[in-house]
């Protein structure tokens, strides 16, 4: 399902994928979840289907994805956590209905009930956040190096010292950006 929509950013973390549904936050901000109906198809991609969302459910999920970078940055930079977004990922998270599952191959997996609203799947995101935020996992909140991105993303690499949240995207640009600059001035030196 994930070829179907290549313009998500899927990582392995749900919660800080769920942050990069609004990328280039510091140059020009592309928003993955514009409308209503591309919020339900990120979430069907991430496993969390739901059948519908209104607007208003949106907002919500807008907030708390907003919420989430604000605790994650403020966690990367070791500051402390801004008292309005942990309200915000701590309501999303006790207003939903999700079980955890163990799939056969040893895995958790989270499973709503069958007639899942989006808030459902939001609780499932908050308290993806909230085992992050709290150290519960092994890894750390980092942010993107890409100076227009600045993404929060969870480094699990062994030595934590990765800079992109994403190679494909914002760390290929950045080698190709500085591969040009090389050429460029060696081109102008051989003259």
């Amino acid at each position: 399902m994930r070829a179907a929509f290549p313009d998500f950013r899927l990582g392995k973390v749900l919660a800080t994928s769920f942050t990069g549904t609004l990328s280039e936050r510091r140059g020009d901000p592309v928003e993955r979840i514009p409308t209503p109906q591309r919020l339900v198809d990120w979430l069907a991609v991430s496993g969390l289907a739901v059948d519908s969302c209104t607007t208003a459910q949106l907002e919500l999920a807008r907030e708390l994805r907003e919420s989430i970078h604000a605790a994650a940055t403020a966690a990367a930079t070791q500051d402390a956590l801004p008292a309005s977004a942990v309200q915000v990922i701590n309501d999303r998270s006790v207003q939903g209905r999700a079980a955890a599952v163990l799939t056969p191959e040893g895995e958790r997996r989270w499973q709503l009930g069958s007639a899942s609203s989006v808030e459902d799947a939001l609780s499932v995101i908050a308290a993806d956040a909230i085992s992050i935020l709290a150290g519960e996992r092994d890894g750390k909140l980092a942010l993107c190096a890409s100076p227009t991105c600045q993404a929060a993303f969870f480094d699990t690499s062994q030595s934590r010292t990765r800079k992109w949240c994403e190679m494909n995207t914002c760390g290929n640009r950045q080698k190709k950006a500085r591969f040009n600059a090389n050429q460029r001035k060696n081109s102008g030196s051989a003259e």
